[in-house]
């Protein structure tokens, strides 16, 4: 039997999104700062079923969530429990809903703990900006949900500050250095996470770790090591495979990698696949046709064009300067 699609409501602005969860309408037309801290805690019957809901949103959205409990936020098919204090990226696009709350005694209890804030704004703010090409590059925005990011608390506090003086620009009349000035903020807040992100791949652990000195990148390195120690014709292993296999995003792996090696994902491969292939080009008497498809490629000139990119030779001329 085939599973019914989960029914998404589309939320194209900022304010369908407030209309639509019945929160303080925008002051701005592009952008909107929601502070939990300050909203109103509203009676059980009060709380819209809204809540439950499973949305895309097409504005970006940052959070910053605390007191959630035993409540969970659900992005595509993973959900992150928000126990500890962690920031989150949504690109336009991308889906959204509580989890694991059933009914509104639930609900009523989640809101009631819930501290921190969610900055919403709009694609159309950045058209015309620097910082609407730059966003794309930010790879936390497609990272999986648990790889949030976790602040210190001098890191908290530099982001609430941040998000305070947005929230303080937003809530000015409207004149024209509005736009150049909120843009500016946003685009500092985003430059910190990127900054504290390198730091957390520096210094935390990822979840799923059994022992603590056995890091992603530790890991890694050996489903890579393992994959090209395998005999015979395999498939290529590809940066979702391994992100796959290490049960985390593909732009968190990158992103991890190029931190701590310079190097990306895709580049950690080839590096690899072509150690393998210097082995087989001088220790057995296959073909570079035949060593190629050993390695997983489907067409020989293309592993050719790689090694000669990589060593500088073309594989039979790497062969015979190893004689």
């Amino acid at each position: 039997m085939k599973t019914k699609p989960v029914p998404f409501k589309v939320l194209e602005t900022v304010t369908e999104y407030t209309r639509f969860y019945d929160l303080p309408a925008p002051l701005h037309p592009l952008l909107t700062v929601i502070d939990f801290n300050a909203l109103h805690r509203q009676p059980v019957e009060a709380i819209p079923p809204a809540m439950l809901t499973p949305v895309v949103q097409q504005v970006y959205m940052v959070s910053l969530k605390q007191g959630l409990g035993k409540a969970a936020i659900r992005y595509g098919h993973k959900s992150y429990d928000f126990n500890e204090g962690v920031m989150s990226f949504l690109a336009p696009g991308q889906g959204c809903w509580l989890a694991n709350a059933a009914n509104a005694d639930e609900l009523t209890e989640i809101f009631a703990n819930l501290t921190g804030w969610t900055l919403l704004f709009h694609p159309d703010l950045l058209a015309k900006y620097p910082l609407g090409q730059k966003i794309t590059r930010y790879g936390f925005f497609s990272y999986g949900t648990h790889e949030a990011l976790h602040l210190s608390g001098a890191e908290e506090a530099t982001v609430n500050q941040l998000i305070s003086a947005i929230q303080a620009e937003a809530e000015r009349p409207v004149d024209s250095f509005s736009q150049d000035v909120l843009v500016a903020q946003i685009d500092l807040l985003l430059t910190y996470a990127d900054r504290f992100y390198h730091r957390q791949f520096l210094t935390r652990r990822t979840a799923e770790v059994n022992r603590e000195e056995d890091s992603l990148l530790t890991r890694f390195e050996a489903l890579l090591m393992g994959y090209f120690a395998q005999q015979g014709e395999h498939p290529l292993p590809t940066v979702q495979s391994l992100a796959n296999d290490l049960n985390v995003s593909p732009a968190y792996l990158s992103d991890m990698l190029r931190s701590q090696t310079g190097q990306n994902t895709q580049q950690h491969i080839h590096n690899a696949l072509i150690e393998k292939a210097k082995r087989l080009l001088m220790v057995t008497s296959l073909s570079v046709n035949e060593t190629a498809y050993l390695l997983g490629f489907e067409y020989p000139h293309y592993f050719s064009r790689l090694f000669k990119k990589k060593t500088g030779m073309t594989p039979a001329e790497f062969r015979v300067s190893m004689q």
